[in-house]
């Protein structure tokens, strides 16, 4: 006996079959969103979207032919924002599934166009009267290592700067600065003034006794040599102490 015709036939699926993926390009849903992304952010700028969906965008051009919002929330989640993410460590960044050579060039990227652009506004131009640029620049470059690091930025009888050289990194506690190398490198390139700055990792820009201690030795050879240390910057996490403001230089 030959069953129902209604039996044999294959039955109606209760939900739409995935789109099958090509290997050669992106599923339609992946590929719109990126367009919407796009799209709002040529409108509205950086403030029209959130930190995490601006690392999508970074990632794009890193991993053309997948979902890049997973591993976008997984880094915001892991190193705490947007700037967090691009300064992390590659030591640190490679640890996180789907980071590898290609993600770690896109970050890093991001990281030195901001620094160059932050840099670029103090060129040419006093520091002392770009000092809202100094401090934004300040932050970009050492607000989020994980460890101290110590810059001295040398100018010249403008107050123009000549040059920015990092004198060291230590722990997250301790960076060693030698107040002699400081002070010769400065007659080395002729300066007039210098500024330090350094970062404390724990956020806190608050100066410690040796902090203090420091700046005082290097203001009093400064002196001696006809150079004017015109501060010292701590950089925290969201704000920075100036020694200058707080009286103690």
């Amino acid at each position: 006996m030959s069953r129902p015709a209604s039996l044999s036939e294959p039955p109606l699926p209760l939900f739409t079959a995935p789109e099958p993926v090509n290997p050669g390009r992106l599923p339609s849903y992946i590929k719109d969103h990126r367009k919407r992304l796009r799209a709002r952010f040529l409108e509205g700028g950086a403030a029209a979207i959130p930190d995490y969906e601006l690392l999508e965008l970074i990632l794009f051009g890193a991993i053309p032919r997948g979902d890049v919002k997973p591993l976008a929330r997984t880094l915001i989640d892991r190193f705490g924002g947007l700037a967090g993410v691009i300064t992390a460590q590659q030591a640190q960044l490679l640890k996180v599934d789907g980071v590898g050579d290609c993600v770690l060039v896109a970050l890093k990227l991001a990281e030195a166009a901001a620094i160059r652009l932050a840099r670029a506004k103090l060129l040419n131009r006093p520091v002392i009267s770009s000092w809202d640029a100094l401090l934004d620049y300040c932050h970009t470059t050492m607000a989020h290592h994980p460890v101290e690091h110590v810059r001295v930025l040398y100018l010249d009888r403008k107050n123009c700067l000549i040059a920015d050289e990092e004198q060291g990194r230590g722990t997250v506690d301790h960076v060693p600065l030698y107040p002699r190398e400081v002070l010769r490198r400065a007659l080395d390139l002729d300066a007039s003034a210098l500024i330090l700055v350094h970062n404390h990792p724990s956020g806190d820009p608050t100066p410690s006794a040796q902090d203090i201690a420091l700046t005082d030795c290097i203001r009093t050879g400064a002196e001696a040599l006809s150079l004017v240390l015109h501060d010292h910057l701590i950089i925290g996490k969201s704000r920075e102490f100036s020694f200058k403001a707080e009286g103690l230089l």
